[in-house]
């Protein structure tokens, strides 16, 4: 039966029908498909504009049906200084997988942060020591609030240091979060001392300088990178990665555009080096943390399955719930 129209979801819609702990359920189910096999390789293209630039993402899913996603995502990091714009904008088109009808046209930026700071969760479910209390956070915008909510769901996290450049972003980030997760979040006032005290560490800026030294971190850490996600972007010194245990979301987009290429590129590291990608440690395919010592990072690009999933989760939920506003673009 033809489907009655296509479904206009506004980012205040994405956002009040998808919670954290429901797209870390989805996101986490992709990549347990994707470390499985099932499913047919994602794609990527990137297009460089001057003061910023765009990506496309596509991938297919077989989930209670077949769904296609594709998200065109625009990256100006000077738009909030410039523009008073997100450094982030897109949309996701969301496809039925058999026959092609657009079935949602929905904002990317609420998808975007959301399955982003679900990977970092997902991953630290897998990855980080059970008991870690003390985390780190490098980057007080939009994805690292959503990057704690997610820990907060895996870890018994008591105590957050919250580091950023812009000294009233992270206040502000400790006043709303402290208030929010009722634990302790407090400035960081040196990145250094704050991260040899973390049992955990997430870095999500727009960094083209790697900040994170390999004597920053205690054995025992784990580390979401989280903003590398073109090539110029960089927050690791590399000799973090070819020290320790590094797995990625995709080794094919990593040694592209995440932490990976930079490592790769100094001659540190070879992708044969890299301990495995994230669905294989979600599929048992490879173990995940086998010590309480070791160093584990998690070079986190953005997977386009992770879009597919997250997107059909909210168009689901939203033709239960009725919202969003139908049209027929063949009309």
């Amino acid at each position: 039966m033809k489907p009655d129209g296509t479904l206009l979801l506004t980012g205040r819609d994405v956002g009040a029908l998808l919670t954290i702990e429901e797209c870390m359920a989805s996101v986490e189910h992709a990549f347990k498909l994707y470390g499985e096999g099932r499913t047919s390789p994602p794609g990527i293209l990137g297009v460089h504009a001057r003061d910023g630039g765009f990506h496309i993402k596509a991938g297919i899913l077989e989930l209670n049906r077949s769904y296609f996603a594709a998200k065109v995502n625009a990256n100006f990091p000077e738009n909030a200084k410039q523009f008073c714009l997100p450094t982030i904008q897109g949309v996701v088109v969301l496809c039925d997988g058999e026959n092609g009808y657009p079935l949602a046209l929905m904002d990317s930026i609420e998808i975007t942060i959301q399955r982003t700071g679900a990977a970092t969760g997902v991953a630290a479910k897998y990855l980080a020591r059970p008991d870690s209390k003390v985390v780190t956070i490098c980057g007080c915008g939009n994805q690292g609030r959503i990057s704690l909510r997610a820990l907060t769901k895996v870890l018994p996290i008591e105590r957050v240091w919250a580091y950023d450049l812009d000294q009233a972003q992270a206040q502000r980030f400790v006043n709303e979060l402290s208030e929010e997760l009722r634990i302790g979040v407090e400035v960081a006032a040196d990145l250094q001392t704050a991260v040899v005290r973390s049992d955990v560490c997430v870095t999500c800026t727009p960094s083209k300088q790697p900040f994170l030294k390999g004597d920053f971190v205690a054995p025992g850490t784990f580390i979401a990178a989280v903003g590398a996600d073109n090539p110029e972007k960089q927050e690791l010194e590399s000799t973090l990665l070819s020290r320790n245990k590094l797995v990625v979301d995709m080794l094919e987009q990593c040694a592209t555009i995440g932490e990976l290429h930079h490592a790769l590129d100094a001659g540190l590291i070879t992708s044969g080096d890299v301990y495995a990608e994230l669905g294989e440690v979600i599929s048992g395919v490879k173990s995940g943390r086998t010590s309480p010592d070791e160093i584990i990072i998690f070079d986190s690009t953005g997977m386009a399955l992770q879009d597919v999933v997250t997107a059909a989760a909210v168009y689901e939920k939203a033709v239960k719930e009725g919202a969003g506003t139908l049209i027929d673009f063949a009309h």
